[in-house]
């Protein structure tokens, strides 16, 4: 990576930011395209959100992204919003322009993006959410826009997943969703779910927690989806895989995440193949051997 005078920088806000896998995704595909873009971690007080995004205007960043606890919060700091971003509600990637920073949701994009290249396929199925977040939000907005057959919210308890399946009424009153609590899981189908692990349960060091234990859940699930990368295989995948589905982790969507946040700045398109150089390099930074 050679800087210069006419180097271009992005940046990822947040608190922490120490441990982020981004500045390999972003750096390595600035190097495959030839492009003078070099990126870098920028931790951010939570008074001083703000001050960040004017600052970075100021010193000419093409773009930042976003990670918690700020993504909802910066918002107020935008000269625009992408719809897509406004409905979820939540935004990860700030594009430079003429007026200021616009916001662009480039993670449930990404997790489509990622089920893709997995050959997983939204419509018309029986979707479980479990965990009723943000993160849970922005997956329930990916499941109406993709017509989804029917959605069920599982939480510890009803309350934040009737937060959501107000907000998402609003814009999708078509979508058929049902809210269950962990201890209900028995009114489920019986066989062929896609189910999409949104909590942070089962996160490292706590790698053998899971939200819902029982074998008679998993054995209900055909594609068990979570967006846990760290381990690389949670214990919901292991329960997902030792009752005969299919299972698959978060690395892709972080991935896929930051290819279309690059896209974005950068006006380029990143080819299916050159992603997958970025994710073997992510795949290899982590430890993780097939």
């Amino acid at each position: 990576m050679k800087i210069n005078g006419k180097t271009r920088v992005c940046g990822l806000i947040g608190n922490p930011v120490e441990h982020t896998l981004s500045p390999s995704i972003h750096n390595r595909l600035a190097e495959l395209l030839e492009i003078n873009l070099v990126y870098v971690p920028l931790p951010v007080e939570n008074d001083r959100v703000h001050t960040a995004v004017c600052g970075a205007k100021a010193m000419n960043f093409l773009g930042l992204n976003v990670t918690v606890p700020y993504k909802s919060k910066v918002i107020d700091s935008l000269s625009e919003i992408d719809e897509a971003a406004e409905e979820i509600g939540a935004v990860n990637t700030l594009v430079s322009t003429e007026n200021g920073y616009k916001g662009y949701n480039t993670d449930m994009p990404g997790l489509k993006r990622a089920m893709q290249s997995d050959g997983i396929i939204l419509k018309d199925k029986d979707v479980v959410i479990l965990g009723a977040g943000g993160v849970a939000r922005a997956v329930a907005v990916l499941c109406a826009k993709e017509q989804v057959k029917k959605l069920y919210i599982i939480n510890r308890t009803l309350t934040n997943s009737q937060e959501i399946l107000k907000e998402i009424s609003k814009f999708h009153p078509e979508l058929n969703i049902e809210l269950l609590t962990y201890d209900e899981y028995d009114r489920l189908p019986v066989t062929g779910l896609t189910a999409i692990q949104c909590t942070s349960v089962g996160l490292f060091p706590k790698t053998e927690e899971v939200v819902i234990e029982s074998d008679e859940f998993y054995k209900k699930i055909s594609v068990g989806y979570d967006m846990i990368f760290n381990p690389y295989e949670t214990k919901f995948m292991k329960l997902v895989r030792h009752n005969g589905g299919l299972a698959y982790n978060g690395l892709k969507m972080l991935l896929y995440q930051a290819v279309i946040a690059f896209e974005l700045w950068n006006k380029v398109s990143i080819t299916e193949e050159m992603a997958m150089v970025v994710y073997k390099q992510l795949k290899e930074e982590s430890g993780i051997h097939e």
